[in-house]
């Protein structure tokens, strides 16, 4: 039977050992392990040192890679731009540097004619065979061809459509192809170099949508010999691939309609409209991408790439897979 007497003796043999246990433990730290373990931590303090020291010289680093473009942009795009009239078109999440590459485009000497910012709204799915697709019904003005827009039931590539048709001169492809200058009083020229609808068409059919909430638009003045688009990350929400393809459908059919470069952000991973547009045999032959535009290196890019591409060629630019390279030729040095 166990009894008081046979506890006492086990837990005074459990407290004996544990002191046993530290006074060895304590004997053998104090020796060899003790002086290995010192050692390791003083290599890692080290380490973490020089990696810490690395990373700080990589933020200056790119800090003056990002000064110096922005002090070379000014020769680089000094009047590559001149007279040029740009809409620029901003997709949702390409607000956060739209501001930026519009300094650069006017820093070219460029005319902006216009910012027009698509809201989530527009890509929504719920709106896209719906309202969209309505308004897009109820805004067409008389001076735009209601046969020559998609007839199918998706809002954003009617609407789409619809908007290029709006803010594109009429001749506008036929511009960036820098057709020879046409003999002054050839009246039939002078003719197709007019705007494709008047200003009051222009404003009503972006008021119809702003009253929706599908756009914003700021300082829209006039037509535009080249459609800017500016977008951000792929969307990443629980319907990612219809809105990711909604930004696609939409540059599709401004791309039918004039010149068209597209500038976006985040390389050109899966869903991102510059992966998209490279990897289409035929707009890849037609549109201009710039695949860092959210760096000072790349919105550089994108106003030299717009010069470019008002002087008829197409390249693609930026540090994502398909770029032919950090900038396009700089035009008229």
């Amino acid at each position: 039977m166990i009894n008081f007497r046979y506890h006492v003796v086990s837990l005074t043999a459990v407290f004996l050992a544990l002191a046993v246990g530290l006074v060895l433990g304590s004997t053998v730290l104090n020796g060899p392990m003790l002086d290995a373990l010192e050692s390791r931590v003083d290599t890692l303090g080290r380490d973490n040192s020089q990696l810490r020291d690395h990373v700080s010289s990589l933020e200056a680093d790119l800090e003056r890679e990002e000064d110096f473009a922005t002090e070379a942009g000014p020769l680089l795009l000094d009047g590559q731009l001149s007279t040029r009239r740009i809409t620029m078109l901003v997709m949702p999440g390409g607000e956060e540097y739209a501001p930026a590459i519009a300094d650069v485009l006017e820093l070219g000497g460029a005319t902006i004619t216009g910012t027009v910012t698509l809201t989530d709204k527009f890509t929504h799915p719920q709106h896209r065979r719906g309202e969209l697709l309505q308004v897009a019904t109820d805004a067409l003005p008389p001076s735009v061809d209601g046969d020559a827009l998609p007839a199918n039931s998706d809002g954003v590539e009617t609407s789409a459509a619809l908007l290029a048709a709006v803010l594109l001169d009429r001749g506008s492809a036929s511009l960036s192809q820098q057709a020879p200058a046409a003999p002054a009083g050839d009246d039939e020229d002078d003719a197709q170099l007019e705007p494709t609808v008047p200003d009051a068409d222009r404003r009503a059919v972006l008021s119809s949508y702003a009253a929706l909430e599908y756009l914003e638009q700021e300082g829209v003045t006039g037509p535009a010999e080249l459609i800017l688009v500016v977008a951000g990350l792929p969307d990443a929400e629980s319907d990612a691939d219809e809105r990711n393809q909604a930004v696609f459908t939409a540059v599709s059919q401004f791309a039918r309609v004039g010149p068209l470069v597209v500038a976006a952000s985040g390389g050109s991973g899966d869903g991102n409209v510059v992966a998209e547009v490279r990897s289409d045999p035929t707009l890849s032959t037609e549109v201009s991408t710039v695949d860092n535009a959210s760096t000072p290196q790349g919105q550089i890019a994108t106003g030299l790439t717009v010069a470019q591409q008002l002087a008829g060629s197409v390249g693609h630019y930026g540090v994502g897979g398909g770029a032919d390279g950090l900038l396009p030729d700089a035009l008229g040095q």
